[in-house]
């Protein structure tokens, strides 16, 4: 409900709202759509890495028997360099950098097959932190269309019609009262015609 006063000073400022809210609207729907293209296109980005991933995950499961010899500790996480871009408006989370510090091992002594095991534990591994980022963008980016998505209903189906709705009641009001005037100006006129009319 839209608070109002039957004068122009309120017409003048719920005229103001008025157009400020037309002239935004566009904006957010707008924004709301690249929201739209932005959620879609990161689920299936999520959807490339969850294939990419059950990939490297066959690959490690068809050296299983194989993996009983590796020394998992060999490889570990190193520096994240975490970065925010902005993404239809909203600051989300990008991968800039990302290192692992591999232990030094024996060639010699060490089967072929480890350096091949290091590489794919680093791959899975940049492909579970990518998805990770890839989820947090993806609330971040859900959360921004739904609040748009709320601020355009709430626009087109409450407040504009509200304003529209004061603004034709106070420019009824004033348009009664204007009548009024004018017609109580014309009986008092006449009235006075008719005195002068007795007078005479």
């Amino acid at each position: 409900m839209i608070a109002f006063q039957y004068n122009k000073t309120s017409l003048q400022h719920l005229e103001k709202q008025l157009k400020m809210r037309v002239r935004t609207l566009p904006i957010i729907k707008s924004k709301e759509s690249a929201l739209r293209v932005e959620v879609k296109r990161c689920k299936a980005e999520m959807q490339q890495h969850d294939e990419e991933y059950a990939a490297q995950l066959e690959q490690y499961r068809a050296l299983f028997a194989l993996w009983n010899e590796f020394d998992a500790s060999l490889v570990k996480t190193g520096e994240l360099l975490i970065g925010k871009q902005k993404v239809a408006g909203v600051q989300v989370p990008v991968l800039e950098k990302a290192t692992f510090a591999v232990a030094p091992y024996s060639l010699f002594n060490s089967p072929k097959w480890f350096a091949d095991g290091i590489e794919l534990l680093k791959d899975m591994a940049m492909t579970a932190i990518r998805r990770e980022l890839l989820n947090r963008k993806l609330v971040l980016l859900e959360n921004a269309r739904k609040k748009t998505t709320q601020k355009v209903n709430l626009f087109e189906k409450v407040q504009i019609p509200g304003y529209q709705d004061a603004i034709r009641k106070i420019k009824r009001f004033m348009e009664d009262e204007e009548n009024l005037s004018k017609s109580s100006q014309k009986i008092l006129k006449s009235l006075l015609e008719q005195r002068e009319e007795v007078t005479a």
